[in-house]
């Protein structure tokens, strides 16, 4: 998975800045991720993928790079 689309879909779904999603940026601090967002995005990340994000590995994903990390492993 591409940096440049996750990000894409992180700005969109987060309504933040492009240059504040960075790898090592976490979700609730440096992006304003509350728990209803983090599920929004979630959903968002599934369907641009295709890839599925086990409901217990969510509790995981606290960086951008978790996520990306997370579906390089997960991809087809």
């Amino acid at each position: 998975m591409e940096f440049e689309k996750v990000r894409d879909i992180i700005v969109e779904t987060l309504g933040c800045d492009a240059e504040q999603v960075k790898p090592e940026a976490t979700l609730s601090e440096d992006l304003g991720a509350d728990s209803l967002a983090a599920v929004e995005l979630v959903m968002a990340l599934e369907e641009a993928t295709g890839i599925t994000i086990d409901d217990a590995d969510v509790g995981s994903l606290k960086t951008v790079g978790d996520i990306l990390t997370y579906l390089e492993a997960h991809k087809n």
